[in-house]
């Protein structure tokens, strides 16, 4: 059955002629149609001049050059895998126990005195030292490893981007970690004898001779987007291991070199006393947010600038025919005002969605290959992911301005609405883009930019809180779940007045 509506001469106007009357207005309002095709132009040419801008350099002791292409975990992801690690290897089944005593660190903090390097001791909140198993000594091979941190307590992480929460640390602490087969199980203990499971992992193809041991590592401090020195020492003691019983070797993995091309700049160590281990890291062993490379929602920096002509248009869309009476004035004949409301929120909708899948199908695809031609390192993008972007910036196009046609009709006054809804979609965007209230971006309709973000936010990494950064406070599509939660609530109320309005001026019978 076609729904259709009433109109008060008695003729019956059907929802889809509806549809093509409103979509007739619409493309033959010249300045309508430019306006949409201005927003395209604004976010693809604003999105190819920062990707044809972009320059990454890396500093190396022989000068700037190049970066190098990320190194890239077992699913893919770009990480980081620079440790200390005294181990031994293990063939097949065994455990490794030691009771972690203390950790101790450095940390750089901005310099007091300009040109005076201001080190302080300390460690950061996501420093890490404990026990380790992996397949091997080349950096991205999948792993497991048990561990405190300098500031989230206990913690078991495995093959990078995954992390399990256990329970605090509050001064020595004893660790575990076992494997079976594939299966490897990460324990923790206040006294040595009551343990307490944090997690189990399966490592699929793990080879029967794997490295266990000892490990610390830590990420530098973070200084608005960039990282200086930080590491981190731990102390180990009464360590047992079942299943291996070579000596220690030691491995200062991923460590870089120093001007001669020889010593270790920033060298891990570890110093024996008594039955007693020290182990110093310098590194992180997890995912790579900012190091990684280039993002691909990098491209869509322009997005919200580009939103505002599109909320322009939706505003007006509505307040053309409200100025001129004929929307909501209780005339006798016409379609019903709520319906008529519904019809413009699809053709606006609609539009708004073929513009914004135009905008991000250009900017998306050329931006990365502009990227790439000059030499830039991309953070790794699936195919999914990178639909999931350019869909996900049409939907909220669509969605911001179905919410903006909605505070039309329930202001009425063109000026406010646009306002509002600049207000509500673009400024928290803005503001999050310089580092400043981010958590705007959780309660406000902007939170649907989280569905462009083409790397995840980890919980377990440390990033500065600015969408330069690559920061989203919330998950892709829960972000565009609130934006498109915003426009359904704007407009089911302004349907709802509309239809008490109607109901409240017909004539008693």
């Amino acid at each position: 059955m076609n729904p259709s509506t009433t109109c008060r001469s008695g003729r019956r106007v059907g929802f889809l002629q509806l549809l093509r009357a409103e979509w007739t207005k619409f493309r033959t309002v010249r300045g309508w149609v430019l306006t949409m095709a201005a927003s395209v132009l604004v976010t693809v040419t604003l999105g190819l001049l920062i990707a044809g801008g972009a320059r990454s350099t890396c500093v190396t002791w022989k000068g700037d050059g190049p970066c190098p292409a990320p190194l890239v975990g077992p699913d893919g992801t770009a990480v980081n895998d620079k440790y200390y690690f005294v181990h031994q290897p293990l063939k097949g089944n065994g455990s490794i126990t030691a009771r972690v005593s203390d950790m101790t660190g450095q940390v750089r903090l901005p310099d007091a005195v300009p040109g005076v390097r201001n080190v302080k001791e300390g460690v950061v909140p996501w420093a890490k030292a404990g026990l380790l198993v992996r397949q091997s000594l080349t950096q991205g091979t999948p792993y497991a490893a048990v561990m405190i941190t300098g500031g989230h307590g206990v913690r078991m992480q495995h093959n990078f981007t995954h992390d399990v929460a256990g329970g605090p640390v509050r001064g020595p602490l004893w660790l575990r970690l076992t494997r079976s087969g594939d299966t490897l199980t990460g324990y923790e203990s206040g006294d040595g004898k009551t343990w307490t499971e944090v997690s189990t992992v399966k490592l699929t193809g793990l080879p029967e001779t794997v490295e266990i041991g000892l490990f610390a590592t830590s990420p530098g401090a973070l200084w608005e987007m960039a990282k200086a020195f930080a590491q981190a020492t731990a102390t180990f003691e009464q360590i047992e291991l079942q299943g291996a019983n070579g000596s220690w070797r030691r491995d200062d993995v991923g460590v870089s070199l120093g001007p001669d091309g020889k010593s270790p700049h920033h060298p891990g160590a570890v110093v024996e006393a008594g039955d007693k281990l020290l182990v110093t890291g310098v590194g992180d062993i997890g995912p790579a947010t900012v190091e990684g490379g280039l993002r691909a929602d990098f491209t869509l920096i322009g997005g919200a600038v580009g939103l505002v002509p599109v909320l322009v248009v939706a505003v007006s869309f509505f307040t053309a025919e409200h100025r001129r009476g004929l929307i909501g004035t209780g005339l006798p004949a016409g379609p019903h005002p709520a319906r008529l409301l519904a019809a413009k929120a699809v053709v606006v909708g609609v539009v708004a969605f073929v513009a914004g899948l135009v905008t991000s199908g250009v900017v998306v695809p050329v931006g990365l290959a502009m990227l790439r031609a000059n030499q830039n390192p991309i953070q790794p993008i699936t195919l999914a992911t990178e639909l999931r972007v350019i869909v996900g910036y049409a939907a909220l196009t669509a969605a911001a301005a179905v919410l903006a046609l909605g505070l039309a009709a329930l202001v009425k006054r063109g000026i406010v609405a646009i306002g509002l809804a600049i207000a509500l979609v673009v400024v928290p965007y803005l503001l999050a883009t310089a580092g400043l209230v981010p958590w705007l971006l959780m309660i406000t309709p902007a939170a649907g930019f989280a569905i462009t973000q083409s790397v995840p936010t980890f919980a377990h990494v440390a990033v500065d809180h600015s969408l330069l950064g690559g920061y989203y406070p919330l998950p892709p599509w829960a972000g565009l779940a609130v934006t498109c939660g915003y426009a359904v609530l704007a407009l089911g109320v302004a349907i709802a007045v509309y239809r008490r309005n109607v109901s409240s001026s017909a004539p008693l019978t």
